[in-house]
């Protein structure tokens, strides 16, 4: 679809989704915002689906492209605090569209590395000192300082849950934390092997299946394995849309506030492309459809 098509869909989702959850008005006293809240909920949005991870690209893209759309857009700053300043409603969406979209027994989890800054100068970075730890990522075999991203999703590839934790946190510790919704199978790699984490999920009515290494016997059915290890892909390439699309692995904020605000945006405009790429047709993870070139 054209880019103007595309904004006025995500900016209609974004209203229906508002208007569900905001039943009340959100400020009491002061001035009301010249832009309405889903407008810059919109805007993050796009801009986020966009490639533009951080407020300025997204105040500028609107501000010199849609003005006529957004007349009352505004200054930076302000555009900048009236985003921080929704990040619970941007969440309660987020909650919002997964319980009614992503409704499903199969899930995935899995987590990967959020940097905060190169390894070479994490002894000398202020930020985010009582927060970020030192861990290992095989993937790229190298030691980083920051945290660790840990996401669940649904069979089709829609995010049920995410959080974060400093990178030196067991992700079994984590898991519980973002599955205390769902039922049905759970899939995860062998880093989440642990028979006190089984025996959890098990009194949660789950059944978590991992691969097992190769030391330990396996009695299950050889296509079983087989089915497990092709579904994990699903995860695999939602976590490389966060990173790559959404530049969910670039930490731009100062502080942990800003940084989670951030994160929910991403994951709401993940959500909803998804949802959206599910209304046309489309495979909803084949986001590139969604806009035409």
């Amino acid at each position: 679809m054209p880019i103007e098509e595309f904004i006025i869909n995500i900016y209609l989702m974004v209203e229906h989704y508002y208007k569900t959850i905001v039943t009340e008005p959100l400020r009491t006293g002061g001035y009301s915002p010249k832009l309405s809240d889903p407008e810059i909920i919109c805007m993050e949005v796009v801009g986020e689906f966009l490639n533009m991870d951080q407020d300025k690209q997204i105040w500028q893209y609107f501000k010199q492209h849609w003005q006529a759309w957004f007349p009352a857009i505004g200054s930076y700053p302000n555009f900048a605090k009236h985003c921080a300043n929704l990040w619970q409603v941007k969440q309660r969406i987020h909650d919002k569209v997964s319980d009614i979209e992503g409704r499903d027994n199969i899930h995935l989890i899995d987590g990967f590395p959020i940097p905060v800054c190169h390894y070479g100068r994490a002894y000398r970075h202020k930020n985010y000192q009582d927060h970020a730890a030192f861990s290992y990522r095989a993937a790229k075999q190298e030691k980083y300082y920051g945290f660790e991203g840990h996401l669940l999703i649904n069979l089709s590839g829609m995010i049920k849950g995410f959080t974060i934790a400093p990178a030196n946190v067991d992700e079994r510790d984590v898991a519980p934390d973002i599955t205390d919704n769902i039922h049905g199978l759970l899939g995860a790699d062998k880093g989440y092997i642990s028979p006190k984490l089984n025996d959890y999920y098990h009194s949660q009515g789950i059944d978590l299946q991992t691969p097992l290494r190769r030391n330990m016997k396996d009695d299950r059915h050889k296509p079983l394995l087989r089915r497990l290890m092709k579904v994990r892909r699903t995860v695999e390439t939602v976590i490389g849309q966060l990173s790559e699309r959404f530049n969910m692995q670039k930490v731009r904020a100062k502080d942990l506030w800003h940084l989670s605000h951030r994160l929910i945006r991403k994951i709401l405009s993940h959500n909803l492309c998804f949802v959206l790429n599910k209304q046309l047709g489309n495979p909803p993870l084949q986001f590139e459809l969604l806009i035409l070139s």
